[in-house]
């Protein structure tokens, strides 16, 4: 494993060798794992956006479960997982709601129909007719003018604490490292497989 003393550059390494090696079409997606409203632990995969400032973004509905369990409970977990390089990033740390604007952007780069139905439905809410929402959803796709972010829909950047990272290796020796901040610094241990 490549020792790099700064985590950050050691994910954005390993994040670009998945993207190019991969075949998949989704290197980005992650594991999200949150403190649930009734205190049982959530996860559910979420796109990573990009690192900004040192801290990992994510967008979503902030109204929906994921949302209001961050919002409760700022201490969240990623977890990625490359198969191509056989590789896992895990990260613990504090997720804190951005400002509108980078939202803004981020909505506006969705495809139309990921706009529209982030518009108009209530992730994760129970739903009687799911044939009226899809009829909705095909009415308002139809309609040609701008989609407007709605203002339950923004973006979360996880300053991450703790970032474990391991290589996976056919003789069951993984190679893990465990990156902490103390202060400004990065502590670094090996740790066995």
């Amino acid at each position: 494993m490549q020792r790099d003393t700064n985590p950050i550059s050691l994910f954005k390494a390993w994040y670009q060798e998945e993207l190019d090696q991969s075949s998949l079409s989704i290197p980005s997606a992650v594991c999200l794992s949150t403190q649930g409203l009734d205190g049982y632990p959530n996860a559910r995969f979420v796109s990573f956006k990009e690192i900004i400032d040192g801290s990992f973004v994510i967008t979503g509905p902030l109204n929906s479960r994921k949302g209001l369990e961050i919002q409760q409970h700022h201490q969240v977990a990623l977890t990625f997982w490359w198969t191509t390089t056989e590789r896992q990033v895990r990260i613990q740390g504090v997720a804190q709601k951005l400002s509108p604007e980078p939202a803004d952007s981020y909505f506006e780069k969705r495809s139309r129909a990921s706009q529209v139905v982030s518009n108009i439905s209530q992730q994760g809410s129970e739903i009687n007719d799911i044939a009226l929402l899809q009829s909705t959803v095909k009415t308002q796709l139809k309609i040609n003018e701008h989609i407007k972010r709605p203002e339950s829909w923004g973006e979360f950047a996880i300053q991450p604490i703790r970032m474990e990272f391991m290589q996976f290796k056919p003789s069951r020796f993984h190679e893990r490292w465990l990156f902490e901040r103390h202060k400004e610094q990065w502590l670094i241990n090996q740790l066995q497989p």
